[in-house]
């Protein structure tokens, strides 16, 4: 089975679109990702049968598939620490699909905009007494993608159930256990911010001005625990829209893919040329240094005593019970021989010594 990085060596001579700097540093440290066009790597012992093996640094690159496991599970560890004993409530705001070629064109300032809005119409929403009347804490992750790869602009906040009272001193939660605000002015009101920051970027010409007449799509649902979808938008968090167990077939000149049907939840197939995959790929590459995961309000790094206080806070109140504790721990290495746990004995080494076996 080809990995994604088989397909971008086969074609780095071939292909000649134009790329961002970005994208052509995705580009490249995919293909070096794990061989020795890295300029080091590591050296680990196994305690068991004496062997060392050797291993090619990775990448580091959040685009990169081979990359980005142990941050996750390190990130997941970290969320348990500081999960509220309340249901959760995702939100969904999704950009109507006339704004994707400005995204492609634009993209540090659309995705820029797209953050600000929808979470200050979050804010706003959630402070009206009509509504919830407090202020609450959003997870925010950036998706650029559908299952099938094409470009489908849509951010989750992750919502704890409910809010901390304007003087500080107790807990507000959803007047309806369904919903955590009503999507249709939550909608309205997020319209018309996106609206009045768009105007600002002169780009009216490419959009049909219909579409700010037109109604949005914004989603909230109870998902409960929050656990379960902090491991969902984890999984999105350091990779791009395609790992390589993903990747069926790969003759050389065309790529066929699988994935889940969203509406059917059946399993879909689709075949491309490479030329057109990869293209495809380097769509949802983010601008350098752009945040695609983002904290607001109470869940901002700023409040962390505070979220401390309200955690222990929601604890005593026994309204509701804590949420399960999991484990989230590194997947050790192991040795490919006996399967015992190795150690790390030198990290930076230049290349394989003699006699030491490389680690695949």
């Amino acid at each position: 089975m080809a990995e994604l990085a088989d397909i971008f060596i086969d074609w780095s001579n071939r292909f000649n679109s134009p790329l961002s700097e970005v994208q052509e540093r995705a580009f490249d440290d995919i293909c070096a990702c794990r061989t020795s066009e890295m300029d080091s790597g590591i050296i680990y012992f196994c305690p068991n049968c004496h062997d060392s093996h050797f291993t090619w640094k990775s990448c580091g690159n959040r685009h990169c598939p081979k990359c980005g496991n142990d941050k996750i599970t390190k990130w997941l560890a970290k969320r348990q620490a500081e999960i509220l004993s309340v249901d959760y409530y995702m939100v969904t705001f999704t950009l109507p699909a006339e704004f994707r070629i400005a995204c492609e064109h634009h993209p540090k300032e659309m995705y820029k905009m797209f953050f600000a809005t929808t979470s200050s119409a979050l804010k706003e929403l959630a402070l009206d007494k009509r509504f919830l009347g407090a202020n609450i804490g959003m997870l925010a992750t950036l998706h650029t993608w559908r299952r099938d790869g094409e470009l489908h602009i849509h951010i989750h906040f992750l919502i704890p159930g409910g809010g901390l009272s304007k003087d500080g001193t107790y807990w507000i939660y959803p007047k309806n256990k369904k919903f955590l605000v009503h999507v249709k002015p939550l909608m309205r009101l997020f319209r018309g911010k996106f609206k009045a920051e768009f105007n600002k970027l002169e780009l009216n010409e490419f959009i049909p001005y219909r579409i700010w007449n037109r109604d949005w799509v914004v989603h909230c649902k109870n998902v409960g625990n929050g656990m379960s979808s902090f491991k969902y938008l984890a999984t999105y968090m350091q990779r791009v829209f395609i790992s390589s167990n993903r990747i069926e077939q790969y003759d050389g000149e065309n790529v066929t893919f699988r994935y889940k049907d969203s509406d059917t939840g059946q399993t879909m197939h689709r075949v491309m040329t490479a030329l057109a995959f990869i293209q495809m790929f380097l769509k949802h590459i983010l601008p350098s240094g752009f945040m695609k995961t983002r904290y607001y309000g109470l869940l901002a790094s700023a409040n962390k005593e505070k979220l401390k206080s309200i955690r222990m806070m929601l604890l005593t109140s026994r309204r509701q019970p804590p949420a399960e504790i999991e484990d989230f721990t590194v997947e050790p290495v192991k040795c490919s021989r006996c399967g015992t746990v190795m150690l790390m004995s030198l990290f930076g080494a230049r290349g394989p010594p003699d006699g030491v076996k490389e680690y695949a």
